[in-house]
């Protein structure tokens, strides 16, 4: 066992650290959101192949990523700020330090709240072509 495990570490790809000066860039927010937005697609800069985003993204004052369908699991984590996310209908206030948990299958977006920008961190696995 031990040297199956040591063969599976050896095929592991060396990590990767990214600063994330390096991926930011002002934008529109996606799924026909409104306002602006900085993102940094922090994942982007990882060598392939990967299995999972992770991004950061702050909506101006007013702005929001659109509701949009998701077609894996996704998770809205607030750094700074408030808004409010949805999901299917339902509709929750989000601050500093709270998560929503979003599942696949659902139709779900997020909107600025308040008089100060709402900064988060989204993650998600990537999607797989199937051959």
């Amino acid at each position: 066992m031990n040297a199956v495990f040591a063969l599976l570490l050896a095929a592991a790809p060396p990590m990767a650290v990214i600063d994330e000066v390096d991926t930011m860039r002002r934008e529109p927010p996606p799924h026909g959101g409104i306002g602006m937005s900085t993102a940094w697609r922090i994942s982007d800069a990882v060598p392939q192949p990967r299995r999972m985003e992770f991004r950061r993204r702050t909506l101006d004052v007013g702005a929001s990523i659109g509701e949009h369908p998701i077609a894996h699991d996704e998770v809205y984590y607030v750094l700074e700020g408030e808004g409010e996310v949805v999901s299917d209908g339902q509709r929750a206030v989000l601050r500093k330090g709270m998560t929503a948990y979003l599942y696949e299958g659902a139709v779900v977006g997020i909107t600025q709240r308040g008089d100060a920008p709402l900064a988060l961190i989204i993650s998600y696995p990537v999607e797989r072509k199937v051959p």
